[in-house]
């Protein structure tokens, strides 16, 4: 069981481009029953950002920013996401280029335990967020997260484990969790459905409103509580049933059951 619902502020991407409009989808989100937020950056000033979250009720949980904001820029950086309230920060993907190969990914790997060594000094801990990507084998060997649970600092970065790219990726969501176990600090819950397509050998997936695709929340929910998940963030990327204001309405009434 959980207390607040979270919301990966991406969802409604289109809604926030400016203060009216960001003003009015915060209130809209807080009557949804969302109270926490992870970002995925700001449209306008960060500041005012943080102040209409705040005049709204929502309180920012973490935030997805650029790799060069974070190597380069760390002091802005960090007192922006003091000023949000937050110590939770850190990229939503691999670096194309760290994508190449073992060796490239081996340089990735090293520059962000680095950074996350600098930020924690400053009481900070950087993220990682997952794609259904880094369960493919590289170089035909073992997966790139296989590679980050082995040699990222569990101390200076956890993972933001997004439950429908695991799904997506071939591996099983509650194992990853356990694996994972103590360094999700952040878990994406997002729902994964099969859609038949005329002609095709197998289906396409979709992302989906929480309940309305094929992963066993009762499971999922269940381990989360288990290892200690600290804050449960709802995204969903597209596919809405009307908008996406109307999709997380749904989301978050399958979800009351496991509130508190």
């Amino acid at each position: 069981m959980f207390q607040n619902l979270g919301l990966q502020m991406f969802t409604v991407r289109d809604f926030i481009t400016d203060p009216e409009f960001a003003d009015l989808s915060f209130r809209r989100l807080r009557e949804l029953g969302y109270t926490e937020t992870q970002l995925a950056g700001h449209a306008f000033d960060a500041k005012l950002f943080g102040e209409l979250l705040a005049k709204n009720g929502i309180r920012v949980v973490g935030n997805h920013c650029s790799l060069d904001d974070i190597i380069n820029r760390p002091d802005e950086t960090m007192e922006k996401h003091r000023m949000w309230g937050t110590s939770n920060l850190g990229i939503g993907g691999i670096p194309h280029e760290a994508r190449a190969g073992v060796k490239e990914l081996a340089k990735f790997i090293d520059t962000y335990n680095k950074a996350a060594e600098v930020y924690a000094k400053e009481g900070f801990k950087l993220t990682f967020h997952n794609h259904n990507y880094e369960f493919e084998p590289i170089d035909g060997c073992k997966t790139p997260m296989e590679i980050f649970a082995e040699e990222f600092d569990p101390n200076n970065i956890s993972f933001v484990l997004d439950t429908c790219w695991v799904a997506a990726g071939g591996a099983d969501v509650r194992a990853w969790m356990e694996r994972l176990a103590g360094r999700i600090d952040i878990l994406h819950l997002k729902d994964l459905e099969a859609t038949k397509v005329a002609n095709a050998r197998s289906p396409e997936f979709n992302v989906t409103e929480i309940g309305n695709g094929n992963l066993y929340w009762d499971g999922i929910m269940e381990t989360a509580e288990k290892i200690g998940v600290k804050y449960y963030v709802v995204e969903q990327d597209n596919n809405f049933k009307g908008t996406p204001f109307d999709s997380l309405r749904m989301s978050a009434e399958y979800l009351k059951k496991y509130q508190k």
